[in-house]
């Protein structure tokens, strides 16, 4: 693969001011437009083909509402080192950094990309999720805390201290009610923090079916429940999904129809009672669907593509699904070149 715009990725290793700003199908140093090299001589961006064995076709049809042909892949910084992204409303997605905790926007339709915050030695962004009013909930990963950042400008709003800095990882995250919940993948944890710039944090220590692993990751991936009353939350290992009423901590295990486990569960997304469980070192997102009483989840599909690279989270706009690709079994180092792919579901 192609470097990945080296000049943007040495900025910000090097800890640069916000609002660079970069369009992926015009830098110089990239061998195509998304990312993806192209045999010679070819006009059509790859990604519009579909292989024997995928479940979905990617890569050719336009989200809906768009005016024209979106990117299906687009690449990130050299050594940005991904984990989550969001998109709210708007076609703009947003994706933290494992390395520095810088931000990163992508415009959905052209490729565009803009470090709205810079990073920093000894900071992590890992899940992330935008709000309504375009604050940024992030989650701090080993270091312990979560974050609220502004994100038309970058600034930091707030910092909450969930947990000492040592034997923790804030994983993930989803706004529910007032409160932005995140997973503590080294605690039988959830802790709530205060939408907007000011309340105290709440512990809730997860009860009932929920069963905590030692020495590896375990909550990780949370969605909210289709009638927004409690949360899902996939334990990594040994692969279980959750329901877990935030009023008490007690969790109910769903019990799985169709597939024995959802090993490597990662990030989650919801879309009414179809939920998107992406399984990273799989490489491929499973698609349950769940019934009203949260207590099963049936495969209906599995989505498989060649261009994941151990993907960890996902978003959805219109009727596509974009993941980062964290490619954990590659060099984790500066040049290392890392990219987004969209899949249409």
């Amino acid at each position: 693969m192609a470097p990945n715009h080296p000049a943007l990725s040495r900025r910000l290793l090097l800890g640069a001011a916000a609002g660079v700003t970069l369009t992926a199908a015009t830098a110089a140093g990239t061998g195509a437009a998304y990312g993806a090299s192209r045999p010679s001589g070819t006009t059509m961006p790859a990604g519009n083909t579909r292989p024997a064995g995928t479940t979905t076709p990617y890569g050719t049809s336009r989200p809906a509402g768009t005016g024209g042909d979106w990117p299906a892949e687009f690449p990130l910084p050299d050594g940005w080192l991904p984990e989550g992204i969001t998109i709210g409303s708007r076609p703009y997605a947003y994706m933290g950094s494992r390395v520095h905790g810088a931000i990163l926007r992508a415009d959905l339709r052209t490729g565009a990309l803009k470090v709205i915050r810079a990073g920093a030695l000894g900071r992590a962004s890992i899940g992330l999720k935008l709000d309504r009013d375009g604050l940024l909930y992030v989650a701090g990963g080993a270091g312990g805390t979560a974050s609220v950042i502004d994100s038309r400008t970058g600034a930091l709003v707030a910092t909450h201290r969930l947990t000492s800095p040592a034997g923790h990882f804030i994983n993930d995250t989803i706004l529910l009610g007032r409160s932005a919940w995140f997973t503590d993948s080294n605690e039988a944890v959830l802790y709530a923090v205060p939408r907007g710039r000011s309340g105290a944090v709440r512990a809730l220590p997860l009860t009932g079916d929920w069963v905590q692993t030692p020495h590896v990751y375990n909550a990780n991936g949370i969605v909210d429940t289709p009638d927004g009353r409690g949360v899902i939350v996939v334990n990594s290992i040994p692969g279980r999904l959750y329901h877990v009423d935030v009023r008490t901590g007690h969790a109910t295990e769903i019990a799985l129809r169709g597939a024995a486990d959802v090993f490597n569960g990662d990030g989650l997304v919801r879309v009414g009672h179809t939920l998107y469980v992406v399984r990273n070192r799989d490489n491929l997102v499973a698609v349950f669907r769940l019934d009203r009483a949260m207590r099963t989840a049936t495969l209906h599909h599995t989505i498989t593509d060649p261009r994941f690279d151990v993907p960890t989270t996902a978003a959805r706009h219109g009727n596509r699904l974009y993941l980062v690709n964290a490619r954990f079994t590659s060099p984790q180092e500066p040049d290392t070149t890392f990219n987004a792919v969209a899949v249409t579901l």
